[in-house]
């Protein structure tokens, strides 16, 4: 049984003190929240990210951090779209949005309304004013860019030694073609002599003349950490290139100046071994086809002579058959020749034939027209005969050499003329010339 003496007393009530306000939880969170908005927002605050992770929703959880300590951060949705690179830990950013409490966990919180690498400004502004420069002189222009070789001789790597990227490409290229060489030109991939470095690399490959294809690669990074990749004489190293420059820098996201001078841009280190040749695969697979083809129409030829040399034998084999035919042939041309023969003699015969029958009367009416020709001939002779002239009172004057006189400016007093008219002739001599 419970024994009510038993039961413990209650603890006192503290006195309230004079001039202290009590608060309920809530309401002191969104006081402090105020002061917060009120005093700090917006805010813009630079530190590393750690502890980054993105909702299904799209909204995005890390914190920012340095030396002294860190702050919760969200990033939500609408502003983490807007977002131009792949946030990361460890990544140095600046952020700017405003900071105020999470109330069910009574946490500080920042909600990010926008992000950037830090230091990306005066970097990327840089990068953007040789990016227009070098595109403007057609650094960039596609119609100068090269396909890569089909199967290269040989494949050359411009990178770190210790870059991870080496390990992938080379990993790469000996799974998919171990039959090509691959020939590394070693040279530093960050830092202010990674520059220098890399061009001294290239004009060592261009030199040497081993290669038909070279890779530029190097892992992911910072801006900061692939600045080499923006040095305008690299670029315009690159652009000299005797042979096809692939650049594989970073990751997808990261551009550099020298992604846009390649020939080619890979995402990635590793894609960039990829591109460069075919797969053994593929070709041993193709080699197979075109194996199979040339098998195929070996045997097709081979088919198509032993039936003609089955067909050949059996002629030679049986050549009674073979003259048999061939007399059959002969007597058949013999009698067309016969019946062509009697068809063309007849044919001729009753040309022949006709000719006769039409013979005299085509000679009879040739004469007669032969005939009435002469004759209008003669009537045109007779009507043109001088006779006729004299006949009519005219008379022909001539010298008497025979020469005649038409006009009378030809002849002088004294002179023997000759007149003939239509019965005969009469000399006579010129008095005296009257012209008219």
């Amino acid at each position: 049984m419970f024994d009510a003496s038993s039961r413990p007393e209650k603890p006192p009530v503290p006195a309230r003190e004079p001039g202290v306000r009590v608060w309920p939880v809530g309401s002191l969170l969104r006081a402090i929240a105020d002061s917060l908005e009120a005093r700090f927002n917006p805010v813009a605050v630079q530190g590393e990210i750690t502890g980054f992770s993105r909702a299904a929703s799209g909204h995005c959880y890390f914190s920012l951090k340095d030396e002294q300590g860190q702050v919760r951060c969200a990033m939500f949705r609408r502003a983490a779209s807007l977002l131009d690179f792949a946030p990361r830990d460890g990544q140095l950013v600046e952020l700017r949005g405003r900071l105020g409490v999470y109330e069910p966990r009574g946490e500080l919180q920042l909600v990010v309304e926008s992000m950037r690498q830090a230091g990306q400004g005066n970097l990327f502004e840089q990068f953007l004013a040789l990016k227009a420069k070098l595109e403007a002189e057609g650094l960039f222009d596609a119609g100068r860019k090269r396909a890569l070789p089909l199967l290269p001789r040989a494949i050359g790597v411009v990178t770190s030694l210790g870059a991870a990227a080496l390990h992938d490409v080379v990993s790469a290229l000996q799974r998919r073609v171990p039959h090509i060489p691959v020939v590394i030109y070693p040279a530093s991939v960050q830092g202010g002599q990674a520059a220098g470095e890399l061009r001294e690399a290239l004009l060592k490959a261009y030199r040497r003349d081993e290669v038909d294809v070279l890779l530029l690669v190097r892992g992911g990074g910072a801006m900061e950490d692939l600045w080499a990749f923006n040095d305008e004489q690299l670029a315009r190293t690159i652009v000299s290139s005797p042979v096809p420059v692939i650049s594989g820098v970073g990751h997808e996201t990261d551009f550099t100046i020298a992604d846009f001078c390649a020939d080619v841009r890979a995402p990635t280190p590793t894609a960039a071994a990829e591109l460069c040749a075919q797969p053994q695969a593929v070709w041993l697979g193709t080699l197979g086809l075109v194996l199979q083809r040339m098998q195929r129409g070996v045997e097709r030829q081979l088919q198509s002579h032993a039936q003609r040399l089955d067909w050949a034998a059996a002629r030679v084999s049986r050549p009674s058959h073979l003259v048999t035919r061939q007399q059959a042939r002969l007597a058949g041309l013999a009698q067309n020749l016969r019946h062509a023969m009697r068809s063309a003699l007849t044919h001729e015969t009753l040309r022949v034939q006709a000719l006769g029958a039409e013979l005299p009367r085509e000679v009879a009416g040739s004469l007669q027209h032969s005939r009435q020709r002469v004759e209008r001939a003669q009537l045109r002779l007779e009507l043109l005969d001088p006779k006729l002239v004299l006949q009519r009172g005219y008379a022909w004057l001539a010298d008497m050499q025979g020469h005649p006189i038409t006009r009378a400016r030809a002849t002088h007093p004294g002179q023997a003329v000759r007149a003939t008219l239509s019965d005969g002739e009469v000399d006579l001599t010129v008095s005296a010339p009257r012209l008219i």
